[in-house]
């Protein structure tokens, strides 16, 4: 799902307040639509398919809680965003009950706005979008390979998608852990429920408890108010926590406990609040080596891994690599508007070769690359290899100076083995400034924009290019 292309459904009685937010979700490239009751906007999202909800509170015809309540019975995976300058604690803790995604209290920064809805249209795909197994054919997401180890991985997701128990999957990076943890929700006997991804590593340890379990009130600076976490916001459905091994000791704790007895507790809080909630764990690192240096815990590994599937990475796979490029063309011919991609067959056997050590998604991103390079021409040997001298899966060398690196490509220019020079460093320095930007801003795509003076929307397009994940 493309994000700047999705569609919005606003509901909003103020018709100032309907047309100022309108503006902004348009100028970010969505598409919306604005219903001004409650009673109205239900109809258009029943009737309808809609990538997220922004709701008010106070609503003609029927309020937003009601609202809230009726559509999540009618389309449990449609994310609800609840606007309201009414937000006692009572009114966001039921709103999340009834199934609200998330809530902001007005007066609220549209940036905040913004980045709630990125997040809510990426979880809405994460549960909608299908991932289908081992089928080459498709252009959409999947589980390519016709491997022997390939074919395992499908036996194990469909041995296990609807047994009640926690999956382990383990892999290096780039292998798609996550599409194998959305593969085993939507075949699972809760696909009909919430399915929140949480990257343990992508988040600051300072914030990760908050983000799980929620926070009171005042529990530490900046706790203006109540928030609810995502194990409440799974409740009844899965949490697939990616990366896990990088969680800290105290909240690997905290989480052992929220598996043991079921219940949670917010930051600063006491009471203890049931969830019902099917945990699938991802992790690249070697959980036995962080075990023994007191870097993981041991009972903690062992409620999570009452199923281990283990993905293969590309170079042990490498006769997958012919059938994963036609899929990845196919992918990229409908995304990039190209007409007829095609590939030499050389071409193909050169990328057999290789090792990738970036896996599944390193392969992807050097073919895209190559697919811009050829420019409707078909895909050659010389196109990868200059993909690969742009660093396309790295950033400029930290040792290696600016100068150093843009001797290189005119140097390969002369030799023609590159053929633009001028987009092999504009690429490279790009990729290390977007790199570094979301990096600094903890994942804040909106404070990164600002901070480069660029649209959100070109921040979005630049994440994807370069295949940069936020929290």
């Amino acid at each position: 799902m493309n994000t700047t292309s999705a569609h919005i459904l606003l509901i909003e009685d103020d018709a100032r307040a309907a047309v100022s937010l309108e503006k902004l979700l348009k100028s970010e490239g969505y598409c919306v639509v604005v219903a001004h009751r409650g009673d109205e906007g239900f109809d258009r999202a029943h009737m309808e398919n809609f990538d997220v909800v922004i709701t008010d509170l106070r609503l003609p015809g029927i309020d937003g809680l009601e609202l809230i309540r009726r559509l999540h019975e009618a389309k449990p995976r449609l994310p609800i965003v609840l606007m309201t300058a009414f937000g006692t604690t009572e009114t966001v803790i039921e709103a999340t009950k009834r199934g609200a995604f998330e809530y902001l209290i007005k007066p609220f920064e549209m940036e905040d706005l913004l980045e709630v809805t990125a997040t809510a249209i990426s979880s809405a795909r994460l549960m909608s979008a299908p991932v289908d197994l081992g089928e080459a054919a498709s252009t959409g997401d999947a589980i390519v390979g016709n491997s022997r180890v390939m074919q395992e991985v499908c036996k194990e997701i469909g041995r296990v998608a609807a047994k009640p128990v926690a999956v382990l999957i383990r892999g290096e990076t780039g292998t798609g852990k996550e599409l194998v943890a959305r593969a085993l929700y939507q075949h699972s006997t809760r696909a009909d429920k919430p399915f929140i991804a949480v990257n343990c590593a992508a988040i600051p340890e300072t914030l990760l408890e908050s983000e799980l379990f929620g926070h009171e009130r005042g529990a530490f600076t900046g706790a203006e108010s109540r928030r609810i976490g995502r194990f409440e916001q799974a409740d009844g459905g899965t949490l697939f926590l990616d990366e896990i091994g990088d969680m800290t000791a105290f909240t690997q704790a905290k989480l052992l406990r929220v598996l043991q007895d079921k219940c949670i507790q917010r930051v600063g809080g006491k009471d203890n609040i049931p969830v019902d909630v099917r945990i699938i764990a991802a992790t690249h690192r070697d959980l036995e080596i962080a075990i023994r240096e007191k870097h993981f815990r041991e009972d903690l590994f062992y409620r999570l891994s009452s199923f281990v599937i283990h993905l293969p990475p590309l170079r042990s796979r490498l006769e997958d690599t012919p059938e994963l490029t036609k899929y990845f063309l196919r992918r990229f011919e409908a995304e990039l508007q190209l007409n007829a991609a095609a590939i030499q067959p050389e071409a193909v056997a050169w990328l057999q070769q290789q090792r990738w050590p970036g896996n599944v998604r390193q392969l992807a991103n050097v073919l895209r690359q190559a697919l811009l390079l050829a420019r409707d021409f078909p895909i050659s040997v010389d196109n990868f290899k200059a993909v690969l001298l742009k660093r396309s899966d790295t950033t400029v060398a930290s040792e290696q100076t600016l100068a150093t690196f843009i001797d290189e490509c005119l140097d390969a220019a002369r030799e023609e083995t590159l053929s633009d020079a001028y987009a092999a460093v504009i690429e490279a320095v790009e990729r290390q400034l977007f790199t570094r930007a979301i990096e600094l801003a903890q994942g804040n795509q909106a404070k990164a924009a600002r901070w480069l003076n660029v649209s959100r929307q070109t921040m979005r397009e630049k994440l994807t290019h370069f295949g940069l994940r936020t929290p």
